[in-house]
């Protein structure tokens, strides 16, 4: 006789091991049940402790089910999508796609964050995700699909997209401005995060936490101290509380516009501090030229039980090499790969190379390039050229030349490297191979880029470029630095003996 339905799916909702399940699934594909109680059983194995562990297995038992129903695909994707291999979630929704499972509004935004961690090379799907919930109507029914799909652009690399997806919302909220801001800090436009809050703003929303944690870094990457002063007082007037991550964007900001000795404070202060509040004071301190700092801070960090990551190591390496610290940078470069297990980025070799490279290693920072067990991309090369340039002599001449010529392969119509050569070669008197250089330069069109600096006056930026008369006030600017040309010349040095006389007196 067989066993009741009702039986079995008392069974499975008892069962509270993956051993028993399996025996439970043997029995649906032999009696020919799977298709009425593999939902149960499915839900059952999710349900169990560390579900994570069992999520292959559920993947496998999902697309066994003849005609699985939408609510079980919307209850596998939110792990899926947080496991490791969140294609494994994406390969499912296509799999029941072309099945005909249609999608609703709980389907979609996983979706979409699967493929957000899977871009930049998950546009086409992303595009073709956009298309479907357009024409099911989902993508204006319920606010939560647009803000996926501007997130799941932005990650693309699709800003104009993403904008226009978050500009054609019919209803938006607090966190449909959050995305469409961390889209633009994500895009390197901080400049626009400062534009897009005022309209938030002017249109009735009220900023949280997150808003002023995106705000805090558009403010760091400006370096716009006032801008990020603004921002951390809008948080103490607001009585936001201050989360570790707000915390962690605020010294962050201090650190990177200057004021290391407020970031300071601002990081003594903090109740709760993770690896990214150590990492973001120990940065600091290596950008702002306080080596010393930065290793000691490291140490304390140490002493802390708190774990480095990448971007702490590649603060440390800075410090190394601007304080000269060649042996140091060797050992940390060594320590992140074989006591912490971190593997190098592009950005850590580069770094590297430079701690060799600015201190005169020249023939080592060449030999550290060509052992990388990964090609080294432009940066890197660039870098090393720079410390030639630092560094130039005869000795060097046999590397500027293979550097320059894979410059000329990985770039071909970078003017700057053929700019930095040519100055190298001008500089050791090699004239021949300076106007060589200079000569590429013009059969292939290209000009030399104008240097640029900027100043911030009042809390706005002002742009000055390199040959460029036309901004306004640059007659006042010259007759100032004429004046003071013209004082300076006129200055004449005072006698020490006459100094320290009036000193004692």
């Amino acid at each position: 006789m067989a066993t009741p339905p009702s039986a079995v799916r008392a069974l499975i909702s008892t069962a509270s091991t993956v051993p028993r399940l399996l025996q439970l699934h043997a029995h649906l594909l032999t009696s020919g049940r799977l298709a009425s109680l593999g939902d149960a059983l499915l839900r059952r194995l999710i349900s169990l402790p560390s579900p994570h562990l069992h999520l292959p297995r559920a993947h496998r038992l999902l697309l066994s089910l003849p005609s699985p129903p939408l609510d079980l695909l919307n209850l596998l994707l939110p792990p899926l999508v947080a496991s490791h291999d969140p294609a494994a979630a994406a390969d499912l929704f296509l799999a029941l796609r072309r099945g005909g499972l249609r999608p609703d509004s709980h389907t979609l935004p996983h979706v979409l964050k699967a493929l957000a961690r899977l871009a930049p090379g998950s546009l086409p799907l992303v595009a073709s995700t956009h298309a479907d919930a357009v024409k099911s109507g989902l993508a204006c029914a319920v606010v939560y699909v647009p803000n996926a799909l501007t997130a799941a652009y932005s990650a693309c690399r699709q800003l104009a997209r993403a904008t226009q997806v978050f500009d054609e919302m019919s209803r938006r909220t607090v966190v449909s401005w959050n995305t469409a801001l961390t889209a633009c800090a994500d895009n390197d436009r901080h400049d626009r995060c400062v534009g897009l809050f005022v309209e938030m703003v002017e249109a009735g929303f009220e900023p949280d936490q997150t808003t002023f944690v995106v705000m805090l870094s558009a403010a760091a990457e400006l370096g716009n101290l006032a801008l990020g002063k603004w921002a951390h007082g809008q948080v103490v007037a607001r009585r936001l509380d201050m989360t570790l991550q707000l915390g962690t964007a605020a010294v962050n900001m201090y650190a990177k516009c200057g004021s290391v000795s407020y970031a300071m404070r601002l990081f003594e202060r903090m109740t709760a501090r993770n690896v990214w509040t150590w990492s973001a004071m120990i940065v600091g301190y290596s950008q702002n030229g306080m080596a010393r700092e930065a290793l000691e801070l490291f140490e304390r960090m140490k002493r802390a039980s708190v774990a480095p990551n990448y971007v702490t190591f590649l603060g440390l390496l800075c410090a190394c090499s601007h304080a000269g610290l060649v042996d140091e940078g060797r050992r940390f470069f060594r320590e992140m790969q074989h006591v912490y297990g971190i593997r190098p980025m592009m950005s850590h070799y580069s770094a590297m190379v430079d701690v060799l490279g600015r201190n005169g290693r020249l023939q080592e920072a060449y030999d550290f390039v060509m052992d990388m067990p990964v090609k080294a991309d432009p940066v890197v090369w660039r870098t090393l050229l720079s410390a030639c340039q630092l560094h130039t002599s005869k000795d060097c001449i046999d590397i500027v030349d293979k550097v320059q010529s894979r410059l000329l392969e990985l770039e071909p119509r970078r003017s700057g490297n053929y700019v930095i050569v040519a100055n190298i070669y001008s500089d050791i008197g090699s004239w021949d191979k300076a106007a060589k250089a200079r000569m590429l330069m013009r059969e292939g069109g290209m000009k030399k880029m104008a240097g640029e600096s900027s100043v911030e006056v009042g809390g706005h930026f002002q742009r000055f470029i390199s040959g460029d008369e036309s901004s306004p006030g640059f007659d006042m600017a010259c007759r100032v630095l004429h004046e003071l040309n013209i004082n300076m010349r006129k200055w004449e040095p005072v006698d020490k003996l006459l100094l320290m006389r009036d000193a004692d007196l």
